[in-house]
């Protein structure tokens, strides 16, 4: 792995919105770098802008996460068993590998599919020793040996194999896995400390025992230490899908009618401010992701109630426009990808490039609001 730091000032993407009666008419300006606001979708305190681009990328060869869990071709595993996911190649001799313990900020993936797997920072993996999220975008080869992956611990308190196992799957109960909330993955992704990531998530248990607790239902939110299993909890889906579930159906209605025009992607408000971009190579990649997407939104509206003003579209593109760093970092892993981290005044962008044949392309964009 190649690690390269420089300072200079990039701008990834500029986006000029533009109001729009209703979304499906045509019209609305496209600039040079491809991409367009759409009218937002509000539910509460939560804004969502769909952003559309004039270009797409195929990106059907790309395995989710989600996707290789459940088809059993993806095993998470504690360090301790890497020696067990080895792969023996026919004519090569067995390598010796040396034993570790569980690690808290390391598990071991094996991809087992004949397609590349895309890992999204924020992504919550179950079981184990205790739960942990993935801590940055990457992508791993299709059949590949063991990959150690940076991930955070989301369950303090635990310490033993879950069931008497040491592997891993998404929460119990959650349908398209499940992503941790904007406050949770800004932990992962740019502060890179365990203890600042577990500060994210009990601050937020706390905030969703009390949303639950006002509302009239059981304080049992506070019977676990695991990010999980607060968000597994009944009381805590409510309160999720009351603000998740107006945009998903006016989100997903919308894409079917612009699946031409390449929707790939939002621009995230909480309270009348924003706070997060999350954009993909493909309307594809975005169908997939969306429904954990928006309840990983969702949940940060939840955890923050403190009234706030309605955000505009000049406030979604101000965020998108004011992209120029004053400092990059970038990590490749030759043929396979290039992850960039860019920090600029009161904000974050992380670019995940494709280096696999035929791509070299963003796969995903992320930016967030420090």
């Amino acid at each position: 792995m190649r690690l390269i730091t420089v300072v200079l000032g990039i701008a990834l993407l500029v986006v000029v919105p533009v109001w729009l009666p209703c979304l499906l008419q045509a019209g609305e300006v496209t600039t040079a770098s491809g991409y367009s606001l759409l009218s937002p979708l509000r539910s509460g305190n939560l804004t969502v802008f769909p952003v559309v681009a004039a270009k797409s990328y195929e990106t059907a060869e790309f395995l989710t996460l989600d996707e290789g869990l459940r088809s059993g071709d993806v095993v998470v595993s504690e360090v301790g068993q890497a020696r067990e996911l080895v792969r023996h190649r026919a004519g090569e001799p067995p390598i010796a590998h040396p034993v570790r313990d569980a690690e808290v900020n390391s598990l071991v993936l094996m991809n087992n599919s004949k397609h590349p797997l895309l890992l999204l920072a924020g992504e919550v993996v179950t079981g184990g020793k205790q739960d942990r999220v993935i801590g940055k975008d990457r992508i791993v080869p299709a059949e590949s040996d063991p990959v150690d992956l940076s991930v955070f611990c989301v369950e303090p308190g635990r310490w033993v194999a879950a069931n008497g196992k040491n592997e891993f799957g998404n929460a119990p109960g959650v349908t398209n896995g499940l992503l941790a909330a904007p406050v949770v993955r800004s932990k992962a992704m740019a502060t890179k400390n365990q203890e600042k990531v577990w500060d994210s998530v009990r601050s937020s248990q706390q905030a969703m025992a009390l949303t639950v607790e006002s509302a009239g239902g059981a304080p049992a939110v506070n019977a676990t230490t695991s990010y999980a299993q607060v968000m597994d909890n009944k009381e805590v889906q409510k309160q999720v899908d009351a603000v998740a579930e107006p945009v998903q159906r006016n989100y997903e209605s919308v894409i079917r009618q612009l699946r031409d025009r390449n929707a790939v992607g939002v621009v995230v408000a909480v309270n009348g401010d924003v706070v997060w971009a999350d954009i993909f190579a493909s309307n594809q990649l975005l169908q997939k992701y969306w429904p954990k997407l928006i309840r990983s939104y969702a949940t940060e509206a939840v955890v923050t109630k403190a009234k706030g003003g309605e955000v505009s579209m000049k406030d979604a593109q101000k965020f998108l426009n004011d992209l120029e760093g004053r400092h990059e970092t970038a990590e490749t892993e030759p043929g396979l990808y290039r992850q960039t981290e860019i920090s600029g005044d009161g904000f974050k962008v992380f670019e995940l490039i494709s280096l696999l044949p035929k791509t070299g392309f963003p796969v995903h964009v992320a930016k967030m609001a420090d």
